[in-house]
């Protein structure tokens, strides 16, 4: 790229600089994010068909989980690339939603378009979108029903109703019902209080181990922990009843000391002398851990064998280099604490399982800390037949695990089916008749992109997407707010009262995140592209590192003689 200054040209860009502006920016980046949408569009809804990714190497994953194709897809283009970025905020936030979010907004691009060839300006068009969207959030928040968390049987069977349309057409309905009540019985083992006195959900206190064998039955909650360890002696127990865990964050070794030194020893009698005197100290941290009752030490580092050998003869059971994650999980299961040495472990730091057991699973051994008294730090064993069904099943249930921590924590839902989509597109055509100038255009348009989600499960069921819009459009303007599709009859039903409900914040944040997104997109309308600098391969050697021909021009014809 150069400019002109007085007949002499600038050059404000590497040669080889690719630069696209105006119409042609806007269309490159509208076309490149379309194609993604397209790619993920049939993965929509409980009808929704898998992809098959197969990776450089030849792994393969399977899937319609919306951020797990679009992370796997070797995207080059920027515009798609914030595609991508659309449905990892989504997942983040509310952990479904995500390839409604992708879909929504290539739709409110594609729209976008349009108004673009009539000659709206996409700032125009940006602004009308954003009214658009500060009127969707006030509709949403209108049309949201409460959902009461609580252990009374209809309050279970309203969360357990959120869940499920979660992964409604993933599993079988005896396994789906199974995860949906491991998934519940998870979070709310791990619900917390603020300062405020909310209720806080972090997933990130739900451990999740994979094993591929048995069946998705077989499927468990540990109220405790699971880790993916072994007992580092054969002469330990396997098993302990009413468990006293030391957590240990050092090494259970003879220290070596800060600064370099040596020990020089010149009889056998030194020499002996110093090893017993070792021996001595390892002995002595076996009795100390003894001694504060502790019957099962989990270190983060690592274990002497002479330690080992000594904490086997006392009936003490150890575990090795558990992660740092799996240690702080631990302390909220256990109610223990973790110490940076072993003279300073106390008894009240010790935690606490009514059980603690290896087991072998799927032939693998693994170790169980469970019956913990009111655990804030859970885990979840899930099995399966292969590599593939095992992946798949922990991401359905990382959605399950978010969807259920959102009700908990906001108590609202929306009814699903496309039923707030539709209610959305009603509502904001009627806002958009109150919208002076151009703008209002562009909230037409963004009701229109709201309906591409019951015109897709339409058309992904195998249904007519032309007639089911007429009839959701007619149930919803005679007041039918919940109307959605149910699309194993094809009728349009109320959603509330057929247990379709999703959280609201699921819905805010899908609405949120594509209007960005397109937002975002639209007002690009210069796309620079630099050159990749090569650089040079390096010159061939000859022997010794030196190069080939380093000796010409010294009176020595093509380089240095050979020796």
């Amino acid at each position: 790229m150069a400019g002109q200054l007085g007949g002499t040209p600038i050059l404000v860009l590497r040669e080889g600089s690719e630069r696209a502006s105006g119409k042609d920016a806007q269309s490159a980046n509208i076309n490149a994010a379309k194609a993604v949408g397209a790619a993920v569009r049939t993965a929509l809804g409980p009808k929704g068909m898998d992809k098959m990714l197969v990776g450089s190497l030849g792994d393969v994953v399977m899937t319609n989980d919306g951020v797990t194709i679009l992370k796997e897809m070797e995207i080059e283009s920027p515009a798609a690339k914030m595609m991508v970025e659309v449905a990892k905020t989504v997942d983040a936030e509310a952990g479904d939603g995500t390839t409604a979010s992708v879909v929504l907004a290539c739709e409110l691009l594609k729209n976008a378009e349009e108004l673009l060839e009539q000659g709206l300006h996409p700032v125009v068009i940006a602004g009308g979108y954003r009214l658009a969207a500060d009127q969707a959030m006030k509709v949403l928040d209108a049309i949201a029903i409460d959902i009461a968390v609580g252990d009374k049987d209809e309050e279970e069977e309203e969360l357990k109703s959120v869940v499920e349309t979660a992964i409604t057409g993933k599993f079988s309905r005896a396994s789906r019902d199974a995860l949906v009540k491991i998934a519940i019985k998870a979070v709310k083992a791990v619900v917390e209080e603020d300062s405020e006195g909310k209720q806080v959900v972090d997933v990130d206190n739900i451990s999740i181990e994979k094993k591929v064998g048995g069946r998705i039955d077989d499927t468990e909650l540990v109220q405790g922990m699971v880790l993916d360890k072994e007992i580092v002696h054969p002469g330990m127990p396997r098993q302990i009843e009413n468990a006293k865990i030391a957590l240990i964050n050092s090494s259970l070794e003879i220290k070596k000391t800060e600064t370099s030194a040596e020990v020089k020893i010149k009889t056998s009698e030194q020499l002996k002398s110093f090893l017993a005197e070792e021996e001595q100290m390892m002995l002595q941290i076996a009795k100390q851990i003894k001694e504060i009752g502790a019957n099962v030490v989990i270190c983060q580092k690592g274990i002497d064998d002479v330690v080992q050998h000594y904490l086997a003869r006392e009936g003490i059971i150890a575990i090795r280099r558990a992660k740092k994650s799996d240690m702080e999980k631990l302390e909220k299961a256990t109610g223990g604490k973790i110490v940076n040495a072993v003279n300073e472990i106390t008894e009240s730091d010790l935690g606490h399982a009514g059980l603690v057991e290896e087991r072998k699973i799927a032939g693998d051994k693994m170790f169980f800390i469970e019956q913990c008294k009111n655990p804030r730090a859970v885990s979840i064993v899930i099995s399966g037949g292969t590599e593939q069904v095992v992946d798949e099943l922990e991401r359905s249930l990382h959605d399950m695990l978010r969807v259920t921590g959102s009700i908990i924590e906001d108590g609202k839902a929306v009814a699903g089916g496309g039923a707030v989509e539709s209610e959305l597109a009603l509502k904001i055509r009627g806002y958009s008749a109150s919208v002076s100038g151009r703008e209002q255009l562009a909230v037409e348009k963004f009701a229109d992109a709201m309906e591409i989600i019951p015109r897709t499960l339409a058309e992904n069921s195998g249904l007519d997407p032309i007639d089911k819009l007429v009839a959701l459009k007619a149930a919803h303007e005679s007041g039918e707010k919940n109307a959605g599709l149910n699309i194993y009859t094809g009728e349009i039903v109320d959603m509330r009262a057929n247990n379709v409900i999703e959280p609201l914040r699921t819905k805010r944040q899908l609405v949120a995140s594509a209007v960005e997104a397109a937002i975002m997109i639209l007002r690009i309308d210069d796309v620079i592209t630099s050159k990749k600098e090569e650089t040079a391969p390096a010159p061939p050697t000859c022997g010794e590192g030196m190069p080939c021909g380093a000796g010409a021009g010294m009176g020595m014809p093509g380089g240095m003689p050979p020796y």
